[in-house]
Formats: structure tokens, sequence, C-alpha cells
């Protein structure tokens, strides 16, 4: 079997706070060097040669995925001023095609039934994402709007991966574009209520969206600068209340935030602060119509009678008098409130208890004045490990609530739920094509104790008629950002389960799953918690018989990436295998450059080594590309994408020529660049089935699942 590409070695020097690093590989960070991207071509030329046991394999579950989705489908209508919306899958197609019909009248609010051999009365194709995709390596949308009087589009395109999009208009009547496309801004576009006005972002040179312009539809005036954030710590996002009532504009760092409102109907009026800008406190505004009065719901992280509120509450303000703001729903320090979601008759809080999403409602109908918080009622599922949430509701005066549920094992459903009578009406199951019987599959929550003697909890799905005793584990970890993994169901994971692969997902600190808190001590100078805490639940899954090490395979991606490094670093003799999707293991040498896309914004996550010492030499004692040295690592698959911005491809192309200079246990270390690419892979869904198929194919084989 042929050798990997050797990467050439040149000497560089990396030197903060006194302490030199020789970074022999750093000459990969230039996508433009021929040597660069013919090393990255070589590399994923032996990737292909040490796979290529796997063509059948992939085959077969690129063909598994393929005949359990139902290719040829329909979305389910969602109601918005006076049309259904819909999209449209077709067999032999990548992408969706998106279509409206007319409601029958005010009062429908039954989706109309959908056919895939035929037409709704009065359908029409608005946007064809196939038609725009075509001739394109690579296509990626960032807005699909439509204009509140229906006769206007605003859509953007991304064709490189670069998260950076071509914002155009179109009238709907004729489906022609309008004069006066807009290029590089991000993604998102809000229209203003009377339909003249398209509020959109742009991003700076470090690919942080940071300024609010307000676009004249084919007026072909020149757009006007409505917002800029000079502080290169926060993110600016803008858009609407439910009720379309008033515009907002959000700056936000890791830690603070800002919100600013304008009314609806004076689109070129002045942004106000609601709250203005307190260090350390993060804050979200709703507009709310209680009682025949109007008010701002505020939900944040501030102080309530001198505690701060670390799991979050929820204030109420006059809209008129916001001064007068007073204590809504409480902080509670096991429930971390995530929402509230204001609609003409409801409100509804979205919050997480016992390490799983929740919702309550409140029926504004049976109340008199304002709520408490005793008047919210949890809407509950039989299944302990589910996912409820609030589904597509653009209409604020609906009668109904639409709701989404998943779980592990459960497809996902749609339902209208009826407040006042807790009927609930199925509108859609998930279709899942073949023999998929849900109660073949059971998911569990166990508990494993970390070093501190923290209590990690683990999920774990498998089928229930497996066999006891050690079987293949795919451990999934993420662990950043405060962002949970809660359960959901995915067809590609069928192909695992029924070849006897146990799924567990660790639900470590740095994540959200325990509030606010657990995230806290997963980040900054508590970051290796995040780690041991992940190896901590290898060993359980271990020690308690379920696995062993030489079929136990680690799984993570981008910051789940940086853990992946950094347990391949601190416990190799755990893991069987390594998968590591763009995986952000260059992480001091990205956080010591602020000139690189997204450093400074995120020193708030990691921590700022380029100022601070002790910071460096933290970041340092766990960087996974530092710390890579001569050891037995596991194998090691690392999935990168040329034109990622988020996390550079540099990344994981130097931590693989560290890897393979250094490992020793013969176990191939293994990279795949996608050439026209960004942060989320391959565009389209057969490329997406086939580089699933990929990555389970080497699980499988990895782990012990399967022989080829």
């Amino acid at each position: 079997m042929p050798a990997a590409p050797v990467a050439k070695k040149v000497h560089s020097e990396r030197i903060h706070h006194g302490d030199v690093f020789a970074d022999q590989y750093e000459w990969l960070r230039d996508k433009s060097d021929p040597e660069v991207i013919a090393y990255l071509e070589g590399q994923n030329a032996y990737t292909e040669e040490q796979t290529a046991d796997l063509a059948d394999l992939r085959a077969t579950i690129f063909g598994e995925i393929k005949a359990r989705t139902k290719e040829t489908d329909m979305g389910l209508p969602t109601r918005s001023e006076g049309y259904w919306y819909f999209a449209r899958t077709t067999e032999g197609q990548s992408y969706a095609t998106y279509c409206r019909c007319p409601i029958r009248g005010d009062d429908d609010w039954t989706p109309p039934e959908v056919s895939v051999d035929a037409d709704l009365p009065g359908e029409e194709v608005f946007f064809d994402a196939n038609d725009e995709a075509a001739g394109t390596e690579f296509f990626s949308m960032g807005a699909l709007s439509v204009s509140h009087d229906g006769t206007r589009l605003a859509y953007s395109v991304d064709t490189d991966g670069d998260e950076r999009y071509t914002l155009r208009f179109r009238d709907l009547g004729t489906g022609k574009d309008l004069p006066g496309e807009v290029r590089d801004t991000a993604g998102g576009a809000t229209w203003s209520k009377d339909g003249r006005f398209v509020f959109y972002l742009t991003v700076d040179d470090a690919w942080r969206p940071d300024t609010v312009w307000r676009h004249e539809v084919g007026a072909g005036a020149d757009d006007v600068k409505v917002f800029h954030e000079p502080d290169e710590h926060f993110w600016v996002g803008v858009g609407s209340t439910p009720s379309d009532e008033y515009l907002l504009i959000g700056a936000d760092s890791k830690l603070t935030s800002e919100m600013f409102v304008l009314a609806a109907d004076d689109p070129t009026g002045e942004f106000v602060s609601v709250a203005g800008r307190t260090p350390g406190t993060e804050y979200g505004v709703d507009h709310a119509h209680i009682d025949g009065d109007d008010y701002f719901l505020i939900v944040h992280n501030g102080e309530v009678d001198g505690v701060k509120a670390v799991n979050y509450a929820v204030d109420i303000a006059p809209v008129d008098d916001i001064a007068a703001r007073r204590p809504f729903i409480p902080h509670d320090p096991v429930r971390r409130i995530e929402d509230v979601d204001s609609f003409r008759d409801y409100l509804v809080l979205s919050y997480r208890s016992d390490a799983l999403p929740k919702l309550a409602v409140a029926d504004l109908r049976a109340v008199v004045g304002v709520p408490t918080v005793d008047d919210f009622v949890e809407v509950t599922f039989d299944q302990d490990l589910c996912s409820p949430g609030l589904g597509s509701n653009p209409e604020w005066g609906t009668p109904r609530l639409r709701i989404v549920y998943t779980s592990f094992v459960d497809p996902v459903e749609a339902l209208d739920l009826d407040v006042a009578t807790g009927e609930r009406i199925l509108l859609r199951r998930q279709t899942v094509l073949g023999d998929y019987d849900p109660s073949d599959y059971v998911a569990t929550r166990d508990w494993a104790t970390a070093d501190d003697g923290t209590r990690v909890p683990v999920s774990l799905v498998r089928r229930r008629d497996l066999a006891d005793g050690p079987a293949p584990v795919l451990l999934v970890g993420y662990g950043a950002y405060e962002t949970p993994i809660d359960p959901g169901f995915a067809v590609s994971r069928l192909s695992l389960l029924d070849r006897g692969v146990v799924m567990a997902y660790a639900h470590i600190r740095g994540g959200g799953e325990l509030g606010r808190p657990w995230y806290e001590d997963g980040r900054l100078m508590r970051k290796r918690n995040t780690f041991t805490d992940y190896i901590a639940v290898a060993r359980h899954l271990i020690d308690s018989g379920r696995t062993s090490p030489q079929q136990l395979i680690a799984d993570g991606g981008s910051a789940g990436g940086l853990l992946m490094g950094a347990v391949a670093n601190m416990a190799p003799e755990l893991f069987r295998g390594v998968l590591a999707a763009v995986p952000f293991v260059d992480a001091l040498t990205s956080m010591l450059d602020p000139s690189l896309p997204l450093t400074v914004t995120e020193w708030d996550e990691w921590g700022d080594p380029y100022h601070d010492a002790d910071v460096y030499e933290y970041m340092k004692s766990y960087s996974p590309y530092e710390n890579v040295a001569p050891r037995d690592y596991p194998a090691i698959l690392a999935l990168a994408s040329l034109n990622d911005t988020r996390v550079l491809f540099t990344e994981a192309a130097k931590w693989v020529a560290r890897l393979q200079e250094s490992t020793t246990s013969g176990h191939p270390v293994l990279l795949k660049t996608e050439m026209s690419a960004g942060h989320g892979g391959v565009s389209g869904r057969y490329k997406q089935w086939e580089e699933t198929a990929y990555e389970l194919a080497w699980i499988l084989r990895e782990s012990g699942a399967v022989t080829v």
C-alpha cells in the first residue's frame, strides 16, 4: 500500500509571551499556492487508496439511505399572509422546489392535502433551487423571504462555500429578477412591512456580520447604512418580531448583547436600544399584546434582586414606558429559559430541564391581565428522551400552534395544538420507507462520573434485540458554545444500528444540556473539563461492558473536532478510531491571529492568548496540534473543506501532517478535503448522502462491526 504524502518542512517560528513554537507546516495555510493544492490532492488520493475496500459498502449504505427516503415528496404547507407555502423534492433532483397556493379563506387553518402526483389548486412555483444551482459545484441558500404582500421575493445564494452571498430580488408576478443585486452579503433578508425595503447584513474582513443596510427594492437608489457595530467581539443580526409590528437589530458577543427596535410602519426611522448594553448581560426581545396593551418581553441573564439570573429570567415592559420594566418569569436554577414566543392568543416558553428541551404554553384568553409563571402548562410526550419545539408559525394570529416532535427513535412529527382543549392534530410524520418500526430500537439515559465527581449524562441508542456484551459504539461529542446534543431522528443512523452499532451521545460540559452553569464549566480556563468529561464517558462505556477500546469510535465536528484532537492526544488507548469533521485542531494558532475570520469574537469562548500569557499557556496545554507527539494513535479520518471560513482547511492539513509523522500504531491517519465546499461540507442531498455513506462505512470497518 502506498505511503501517505510527506509534507515538506519549512522553518517557521511562532513567538508569544516568550514562548517559541516551531511550526514547520504553517506553509500549508496558503490555498493559492499550487504546492498546497497538490499536497491536499495527494492526501485525497492516499485516502481513496486506503478506503478503496469500502467502495461496495459505501454503495450499499448510500442505497439504504436512498431506499428509506421518499425522494419525491412534499413538505407540510405553512400558512403565511394569504398563502400556503411548501417545498417539493423530486427523485433525481438535488435541491427543493419552493411552491405556494392561495388560502381558501380567512378561516382556512387546516393545511391542504398534499400529493406528489398533482398540483394543489392555484399552486405556483416561486423558486426552483435546481434551476438556480445548474452549472455549479456548490450551492447554498442564505435567504428566501417573500414580502408581506406576497408580490416580491428576496433570495441569496453562495456558490463557493465561503458564506458570502449574492442577494437578489424577484418580481413574483413576472418571475423576473429586479435590478439591484447586492454582492458579498451575510445570509438572511428582512422585508419592511410595506414591501418597499429589505434589510440585510454585510461582513467585515474577518467574516463578522457587522453592518445592517436598507435596500429600496427596484428603486436604483444607494443602499442606506442603518447600523454598524465597531466592536469586533460582536456579531450583528436583523429580523422582526413575530407580530411584524417591530423590526429588530441584535448585537451579540458570547457574553453581552444589545437589542434595538423600530416600529415596522416606520422603516426609514431610527432604531432605538431597548435596554442598553451591560457587560456580561445577554438579552432578547419579543413584542406581546396582552389584555389590550403592548409589551416587550425581555429574556435576560441580568441581575434580579441583586442576584444574577444565570439560567435566565423574563421581564415585561410596556412598549411606551420601557423604564417600567418588571419581573415576569422568575429565574430557576434547575430550568434554563431559552426563549418566550408571543402570539395573539398565547405565550410559549421554551426551556431546558433534566438535560432535555421543554415547551410550556400560556393561554392569554384564559387569564385576566398579564399571566404568571403558573399559567404556563407544559406540553408533554410519552417518550422520555425527546425534543419538542415550536414549528413554523409565521401567522401571529394562528388559532392553533404548530409543534414539532422527534426522538432518537421517532421520526419527526408535525402537529397542531389546540391550546384551549389540549387536542393534538397530527399533520405529518416523517416518512421512512421500508419496514422501519420504532419499537425495534430503544433509547436510554446513562450517567458517567467525571474525574472531579461531576455526573455527566450519556444518551444511548441501540437495537432492542442487540445481545448483551461489548458492542461497537460510536461516541458523539461536541461540548462548546452552550450547544446541546438533543434527541433527534436520522435515517442514516439506521445503517449503523442495524449492523449492531450502539450510538452514544456524550452531553459534556461546554454544551448547553444542563443550563448555563454547565456551559460555563467547560469554557475558557475550564475548557479541559470538556475533554476529561468525554474521556470519562468513554471509560464508563468500557468499564460497564458496553464496548471495548477495539470497538469504540470517537466522532465530533468543528468545535467537536477540537474535542477529537484533544482526546486523541490525552487518551488514545481508549479508541479504535477518531472521526473529526472540519476540526478546530490548530486552535491556539488561530486564536493568536486577530486578522483571521472570527478570532476576536471567539476570544470570549476560548480565551485571549494573544494578550494573556496565562490563557496562552492553558490553551497550549490542550490544543491538539501543539500536543501531537510520538504515540500509538487510533485510526483517524479528518474531513476538511477548502473554502471553509469558520475552520480553515489549514487546521486539518497541518494536524494530519504532524500525526502522520508521529503515530507509531500503524493505523492510517487520513485527510479528505472537499475542494469545492464550505463549513457544512458538500451541497445537494445526493452528494451529502454519498459523504454520509463514506463516513459510516469507515466507522463500520474501524469498529469491527463489518469485515470488508
